[in-house]
C-alpha cells in the first residue's frame, strides 16, 4: 500500500542583476541589512540614502572567513526572532561573499525561508558569490559543507563600492573572473589578457561578462548536478588550502588562484592542456599580484581532505580540470599516483607569495 504526494511543479525563481548606480528602492515590509562593521563604516550610509522600508534594522556580524559559522547564523536568526520577522521579511546582504553566503543561508531556513536581496560590495561577490543562490557556512571539516541553494529576489552591483577596495580584495576579485574565462570563454580570456581591470570602463565590461557567463550556466543546472560544478575551478585544491590555513592566510580567491594553477599542472600531465596554455593562465594571474605557489608539508594529508569536498563521494574524489583554454571537463577518474605527483611538485618548492 501507498500514498502518492504529487509534487511535480514549475517554480520560477527568475531575478534580475542590475549592474550600475544603485537605484532608490523602497520595501513595504520589515528589512534587515546584514553587514559587517568594515563595509558598514565604508558604505552603510550611502546604502540608506538608497533603502527604505517599512521597518528597517542593522545587523552586524565579524569580518572574516573564519566568522562564517554557526555562532554568526545564529546572532543573525537571533536578531530577527527579537524583531519579529515574518515570512514577508526581508534581509539585505551588504558585504563581500561571507557575508552574503551567511545572509542568504540565514534567510533559507529562518521560518523556513525568506526573501532576500544581494548588494555585493567586493569584486568575488559581484562577479559570482551573489549570482546562483549559493548559500551556506564553514564547519571544522570544511568550507561551505552546511548550507541550502536559495536564490535572491534581486542583485544590485554598484561599481561604486569598489573604489575603497584593497588590492588583495581586487585581486581575489579577478581570480574569479579568470576563473570563468578559462572554462567557458577562451575570447574573454584573450581579453583579459590584454585588458587593464584598473580602468573603470574595462572593468565594468569584465563583470558584465564574467555575470553574464555564470548566469547562463546557472540557468543550465542552478543545484549543481552537472554543468554548474565546473564552475569551482580551482576550489578543489583551493578549499583544501584554506583548511590548511585555517581561512586565515589567503583571502578566496587567492586560495582559488593557487588552486587554479595545481589544476592546471594536472591537466598538462593529463594532455588535456598544453604547458604554454597554463603558463599564459599564471602569468595572468600573476599580473594581478595573486598568489600561485604553496608548499604543502603533508602530501597524504592534503590528499585526504580532498574527500571532504562536496563534489566528491567516499571513494572518488572530483576534479573540475581546463581543456585548453574555454574548455572544461569534470572527472572523477583521475590517478591517484598522479594526482600525488602534482601534489609531490608543490611539497618540494618554496613558496614565493
Amino acid at each position: 500500500m501507498q500514498v502518492n504526494i504529487p509534487l511535480k511543479k514549475v517554480v520560477d525563481d527568475s531575478y534580475d542583476i542590475t549592474i550600475d548606480t544603485l537605484p532608490k528602492i523602497h520595501f513595504d515590509t520589515k528589512v534587515a541589512i546584514v553587514s559587517n562593521p568594515k563595509v558598514a563604516g565604508l558604505h552603510l550610509g550611502y546604502l540608506l540614502s538608497k533603502i527604505s522600508a517599512k521597518e528597517l534594522y542593522i545587523i552586524t556580524v565579524p569580518d572574516g572567513e573564519e566568522y562564517k559559522n554557526q555562532e554568526s547564523i545564529d546572532m543573525i536568526l537571533e536578531s530577527l526572532f527579537n524583531h519579529r520577522f515574518n515570512r514577508k521579511s526581508l534581509l539585505i546582504a551588504f558585504g563581500g561573499g561571507v557575508i552574503g553566503d551567511m545572509t542568504g543561508y540565514a534567510s533559507s531556513i529562518y521560518q523556513r525561508g525568506i526573501d532576500f536581496v544581494q548588494i555585493p560590495t567586493t569584486l568575488l561577490s559581484q562577479v559570482d558569490a551573489s549570482v546562483g543562490g549559493k548559500t551556506g557556512m564553514n564547519n571544522k571539516y570544511g568550507k561551505n559543507l552546511v548550507g541550502a541553494f536559495h536564490q535572491p529576489r534581486a542583485v544590485y552591483i554598484d561599481p561604486y563600492f569598489l573604489t575603497t577596495l584593497p588590492s588583495r580584495e581586487f585581486g581575489a576579485g579577478v581570480a574569479e573572473i579568470v576563473k570563468m574565462a578559462v572554462t567557458f570563454n577562451k575570447s574573454f580570456f584573450e581579453f583579459l589578457e590584454t585588458a587593464d581591470l584598473n580602468n573603470q570602463e574595462v572593468l565594468q565590461e569584465a563583470i558584465k561578462q564574467a555575470v553574464q557567463t555564470k548566469a547562463d550556466v546557472v540557468a543550465q543546472d542552478e543545484k549543481e548536478h552537472g554543468l554548474r560544478a565546473a564552475l569551482n575551478y580551482g576550489h578543489t585544491f583551493g578549499h583544501v588550502i584554506e583548511n590548511e590555513t585555517k581561512y586565515k592566510k589567503y583571502l578566496h580567491g587567492e586560495a582559488v588562484a593557487i588552486g587554479m594553477v595545481m589544476a592546471n599542472e594536472t591537466s598538462v600531465k593529463m594532455g588535456l592542456m598544453r604547458a604554454e596554455e597554463a603558463q599564459r593562465i599564471k602569468a595572468l594571474l600573476q599580473k594581478y599580484d595573486l598568489p600561485t605557489t604553496y608548499t604543502i608539508d603533508d602530501v597524504e594529508g592534503f590528499y585526504e581532505t580532498f574527500f571532504l569536498d562536496k563534489k566528491s563521494s567516499d571513494s572518488a574524489i572530483t576534479f573540475i580540470l581546463p581543456v585548453g583554454l574555454g574548455g572544461v571537463k569534470i572527472t572523477d577518474r583521475c590517478d591517484k599516483e598522479l594526482i600525488l605527483s602534482v601534489l609531490h611538485h608543490f611539497s618540494e618548492q618554496d613558496e614565493e607569495n
